[in-house]
């Protein structure tokens, strides 16, 4: 297990402090959803310290997906304010990440002050991993903080480009989702099971396949089943499958004691029904798990000591294909044990649900968490540990 540099292992006082961090949270307008605002006040313990370390604070962060250039409902202005709310303290927010006038903007601040950059994601030379943005970020700070583990699984410049010019280290957010994550990976007590949806399997093959070797029980819903079943030849009727996956699908052990997948499901064509494996029909399509899925894997569960959820299992924003995925979130709050839930949907699911604390950790990370659980390590951490 690796030692992994932290905020207090590094001299902030009184400094620049470029930090990181991740306020890609949904919004309409100038109202923000409160059910993501959790993101914000994940980072208020670090930022505090800062503030009382009279560091000077310069964050940044992307929004959405702008494609790189820049889109007026995706500037940060909403985000500063409702900051500003949360902290009772002023966040002054410019329209712009580098150059000649964000460097004056930052010499222009005090022990304590709190800059927002403009959302770096407008810079297309952020994604790209630039070299060169990298270094003129780094031109704006004396040290680095990486409080951003939900988006570290990204080689962009401000996730691991600016370290490599900076004295860097991981932030109180960061570390903590380490800590908690290391309680999958490192004896984690058992039964320990793994449940992973969604839609997209292509991004979750390599945790599906290192689940298999780790966990005791595998549980499988959510679109990335359906591309299983169809890659070996059962009808989904309609359903949202990723043919070009059917090769590297094929390749996992059905017969693996350990796996679990959907034995029925609740389609809709005009109407909903309840079908087993193999009884779609074409002009149906599958958006949730059927309820003797649900009492399997509600069974599985009920046994484990140790619980880590990714990706919902069913169409969560429609009812009533959200049920499915509402009885595990039940049975997972109800659970005596120790449990992690990640991926923005799931967390939001939950938080929907008023379920929260009865969950042991929610972590702000979806890709990133898969990635971690999966490597062990991330692009982020990599250059921190350099």
């Amino acid at each position: 297990m690796f030692k992994l540099k932290v905020i207090k292992d590094i001299s902030v006082c009184g400094k620049r402090v470029l930090i990181r961090v991740d306020f890609n949270i949904p919004f309409t307008n100038t109202k923000i959803d409160k059910s993501e605002l959790w993101k914000l006040e994940a980072v208020i313990p670090t930022l505090k310290y800062l503030i009382k370390k009279e560091a000077r604070i310069i964050l940044i962060t992307h929004l959405g997906r702008s494609k790189e250039k820049v889109v007026k409902e995706l500037r940060l202005d909403p985000i500063a304010k409702k900051l500003e709310y949360l902290l009772k303290r002023k966040v002054r927010k410019i329209d712009c990440v580098i150059g000649k006038r964000a460097q004056e903007a930052v010499n222009k601040m005090r022990s304590g002050d709190i800059l927002m950059l403009e959302n770096v994601r407008f810079c297309p030379e952020e994604e790209k991993n630039s070299t060169k943005f990298a270094k003129e970020l780094a031109k704006l700070g004396d040290v680095f903080i990486n409080e951003a583990f939900a988006v570290s699984h990204r080689k962009h410049a401000s996730i691991t480009g600016v370290p490599k010019y900076l004295p860097a280290a991981a932030g109180m957010l960061f570390e903590k989702e380490i800590k908690e994550l290391n309680k999958i990976l490192h004896k984690p007590k058992r039964p320990l099971v793994i449940i992973i949806g969604g839609a997209k399997i292509i991004t979750k093959i390599k945790i599906i396949k290192k689940s298999l070797e780790r966990a005791d029980k595998l549980l499988l819903g959510g679109a990335l089943a359906d591309t299983i079943f169809a890659a070996k030849g059962l009808g989904l009727g309609k359903s949202l499958v990723e043919k070009g996956m059917f090769k590297i699908v094929n390749d996992l052990d059905m017969d693996n004691s350990k796996l679990e997948l959907p034995v029925d499901f609740v389609c809709q064509n005009l109407e909903i029904s309840i079908k087993g494996i193999n009884a779609v029909k074409k002009n149906e399509s599958v958006f949730d798990i059927g309820p003797r899925t649900v009492g399997l894997f509600l069974e599985s569960i009920k046994k484990a000591k140790t619980i880590a959820w990714n990706g919902p299992l069913g169409l969560i924003e429609k009812e009533p294909f959200d049920r499915g995925s509402e009885f595990i979130a039940r049975a997972i709050a109800k659970s005596r044990a120790y449990s992690i839930v990640g991926g923005g949907d799931t967390a939001a699911f939950i938080k929907k649900l008023k379920l929260e604390k009865k969950i042991n950790y929610i972590s702000t990370g979806g890709g990133a968490m898969l990635e971690y659980l999966a490597n062990e390590t991330l692009p982020g951490i990599e250059v921190l540990r350099k």
